[in-house]
């Protein structure tokens, strides 16, 4: 039978667990690319297929991120890895406490951003369609001017087109049979979403935070903080954009994930403390044992 401080201190740490991958979402979402691309589709087509689009390619995200955290214990000890958290999130948090520093009082980071959202969603639909080529650096070339181009330059950009046909030949032919059972709206909300994610702050604090805390509240914590900013976002995602203080933002999820680095460095060191104290014999322990 369970001591009443073990379930304090296992309820303490569902606590911990839940609020900590949901506060983390929050400030590392809100006002993201990803938070923008929802906003702006969402004024372009119906609001439920984009949220239901977005949302579960973040929910894919986060189980996966999450799954990946809990995997990590398993090749590395638990001490090691609360460590590499902790790393993490201090260099996270010094990296966007800059940030937040360096911004103005205005927004231009914020239309910054949306205006590389509306591109990617430019260049998707026009490659999707067929009406351009995304090049090298993310900008969209029409084929009308390819095709008008002559000379060499027209030629290699028709065998650039033809290479990259190829190439993601099998990947267009998936996302064509997704679109006729879940709609295009559906699909490319799901794939700007997932692509936008992978990789980003939030998704390696994810893995983080799965490799420190118990893999399904992790999981439960982001699933329930994607949700509130893509509904945010799908509902006045605009709006919000102009009104919301980015470096505000930053700032306060700055000290967050300070604050997260701080607690996993002294978790670590606690968790080291008590394997120590497990490897010494009783006798060594309390030398007054068998004086007794």
């Amino acid at each position: 039978m369970s001591s009443p401080a073990v379930g304090s201190s296992e309820h303490e740490g569902t606590l911990q667990a839940l609020l900590n991958s949901f506060a983390m979402i929050i400030f590392s979402e809100i006002g993201d690319k990803t938070f923008l691309i929802a906003a702006i589709l969402a004024m372009r087509h119906p609001r439920v297929v984009v949220f239901a689009g977005a949302f579960g390619s973040l929910v894919l995200m986060s189980i996966l991120s999450a799954a990946m955290g809990h995997l990590l214990p398993a090749l590395i000890p638990k001490h090691w890895t609360q460590i590499c958290a902790a790393g993490l999130f201090l260099v996270f948090g010094t990296k966007m406490l800059l940030e937040g520093r360096a911004m103005s009082g205005g927004n231009e980071k914020m239309q910054e951003e949306m205006r590389e959202a509306e591109e990617e969603i430019e260049g998707d639909d026009a490659e999707h369609d067929g009406t351009g080529v995304v090049g090298a650096h993310g900008d969209v070339m029409p084929l009308e001017s390819l095709e008008a181009g002559g000379g060499v330059g027209a030629q290699r950009g028709h065998k650039r087109t033809a290479s990259r046909s190829q190439v993601n030949r099998v990947a267009e032919g998936a996302r064509n049979f997704c679109s006729f059972f879940l709609g295009p709206v559906f699909v490319q909300a799901f794939i700007l979403t997932f692509l936008g994610e992978w990789g980003d702050r939030s998704q390696i604090a994810t893995i983080a935070l799965g490799a420190a805390h118990n893999v399904y509240l992790v999981t439960l914590g982001t699933v329930i903080g994607h949700s509130c900013c893509t509904a945010l976002a799908v509902i006045g995602g605009r709006y919000v954009s102009t009104k919301i203080s980015v470096k505000h933002v930053t700032l306060g999820g700055a000290v967050l994930f300070l604050l997260f680095g701080v607690i996993y460095l002294y978790e670590a060191f606690q968790t080291s403390t008590t394997d120590l104290d497990l490897d010494i014999p009783i006798s060594e322990q309390d030398p007054m044992r068998y004086h007794r």
